[in-house]
């Protein structure tokens, strides 16, 4: 619990979201995938959640960096402070961080390499309005019932319309089984594969 609240410091997610993101990684099957993990609070406490399962879990995070200026967390150096606290907690062998956006072909091909099809037990996103973009690309990978986090749905932010949008809609083909919503507008659920493309 010191833990996940020493990460709060530096998320823009709230407590609650980043205790159920350590209780998924650690109750969930297969592996974890996240795009958009900032500064690492979520990378972080998914990391310690899978350690605590007593299993080794391949666990991928996606972060393009940059700058923040103008904020309570800004930076400098968004992937060298994300790197630092990922380390900092002890898990850099733990996760495997790559530098860049999660529709680069690069990375796309790098996640596909790691992660067999059905393999993705958590995901975790936090990134751009464009959920629906990653949540195509990356499907193949989830498992049935694999735990969703997706942040955003409601946010003061120009990012919750589509966010909202996308969800909804995944929803409504019975893709997505939501859960509830926690902290300031975080979508929690699950995925289902059950329904023919």
């Amino acid at each position: 619990h010191h833990q996940i609240m020493k990460a709060a410091d530096y998320s823009m997610l709230s407590e609650d979201v980043l205790a159920l993101i350590y209780h998924m990684a650690k109750v969930c099957g297969g592996g974890i995938l996240e795009i958009g993990s900032f500064l690492g609070a979520s990378t972080v406490v998914a990391g310690m959640g899978a350690r605590a399962s007593g299993r080794e879990k391949k666990f991928v995070s996606i972060e393009p960096g940059g700058v923040l200026k103008d904020h309570k967390l800004a930076t400098k150096n968004i992937f060298k402070d994300l790197t630092k606290h990922v380390a900092r907690a002890g898990l850099e062998n733990a996760v495997t961080l790559l530098n860049g956006s999660s529709f680069d072909d690069s990375v796309i091909a790098t996640v596909k390499n790691k992660f067999a099809p059905g393999e993705v037990g958590f995901f975790i996103f936090d990134a751009d309005a464009n959920v629906r973009r990653d949540i195509d690309c990356y499907k193949s990978l989830f498992a049935d019932g694999c735990w969703m986090v997706i942040d955003d749905y409601i946010s003061a932010t120009n990012k919750a319309g589509p966010t909202r949008e996308h969800v909804d809609e995944l929803t409504a083909q019975g893709r997505l089984r939501p859960l509830g919503f926690y902290g300031w507008g975080t979508w929690v659920g699950r995925w289902s594969t059950g329904v023919m493309e």
